[in-house]
């Protein structure tokens, strides 16, 4: 006849192991150590068998108390975390949130992410620091960073929002005072705005199977995309940016794409939170948002 599983007596059994004795244990549990005795011996008398050596000095594990303590613990553990995931799932999110990103991505992206989630979930109450420097998000007490590019080897979790796709692009007023631009070499003559926000400015396009390096004096170097779209637009140079920041300008008219296909590798995003075993209801619903936000608004899918 199957014995039923009772957590409880699990629960107390561990305990008692972990603390070291049945003191520690039933203080560990807010009861007294003369009601954890008696669970503890129900557990043996169920199962048949002794799982602790007992003295007056100190208590040990039999051999097959250790083995039940080994498999008890793992089916203990998994128990809190499927009742934790239900919790997590079911509970509204609620509390303060702490968000970083990059300065740029920040407020052209995750701004409008936070506005919605914060309309969803009026409980919610959030601080936001966009900055480019690495935050350290376990010490600085951050819930959720935006990070774009790859990530560092790290003990955090993170769940990939999607990648950016870039393009080249020129004002039509710019386009139509050069010679046409119908190759990389063509592209190496122009008026370049780069992207440089440290040392010489190099551009690693690619195309396919095929791979170029431009690396000249632009004729603007700036520390930001923002800087670098609005120099294109007075029609100072060809630039490349991300598609999502030069698409409304390329609707209107305002830029032109050149070299289709010619771009840098797609840059990967990330969502780098601390935990996913217990995962905090407004953090998970705050992903969920930058995930949803960023392949709508960025990648473009429905």
């Amino acid at each position: 006849m199957a014995t039923t599983v009772d957590f409880l007596e699990m629960q107390a059994f561990i305990a008692v192991v972990t603390e070291g004795s049945f003191t520690a244990a039933a203080e560990r549990l807010d009861t007294d150590k003369a009601r954890v005795s008696r669970i503890v011996r129900r557990l043996e008398e169920k199962l048949g068998a002794q799982l602790l050596n007992r003295s007056t000095r100190q208590t040990s594990l039999t051999e097959v108390g250790r083995d039940y303590f080994e498999r008890a613990s793992s089916i203990l553990a998994a128990a809190e975390a499927a009742q934790s995931a239900v919790a997590q799932r079911t509970q509204e999110p609620k509390g303060r949130l702490k968000v970083t990103a990059g300065a740029e991505f920040g407020t052209m992206r995750v701004d409008g992410w936070i506005a919605a989630f914060l309309r969803r979930w009026p409980a919610v109450g959030v601080e936001i620091e966009y900055t480019n420097r690495l935050v350290d998000i376990i010490h600085e007490g951050v819930d959720v960073a935006i990070r774009i590019g790859p990530l560092q080897d790290s003990e955090l979790s993170a769940r990939k929002l999607g990648e950016l796709n870039y393009g080249l692009f020129a004002s039509p007023g710019y386009l139509q005072n050069v010679k046409p631009v119908r190759s990389i070499d063509d592209l190496k003559r122009q008026d370049l705005i780069m992207h440089a926000p440290r040392g010489r400015p190099i551009w690693t396009l690619v195309n396919g199977e095929e791979t170029e390096k431009i690396s000249t004096s632009p004729r603007c170097a700036v520390d930001n995309n923002v800087s670098a779209r609005n120099l294109a637009l007075s029609g100072l140079g060809i630039v490349q940016l991300p598609l999502y920041m030069a698409k409304p300008y390329v609707a209107d008219g305002a830029l032109a794409c050149i070299l289709p296909g010619w771009a840098r590798i797609p840059v990967p995003v990330h969502a780098v939170f601390a935990s996913t075993r217990y995962m905090d209801p407004k953090v998970r619903g705050f992903v969920d948002f930058c995930r949803d936000g960023f392949k709508r608004e960025v990648e473009g899918v429905s």
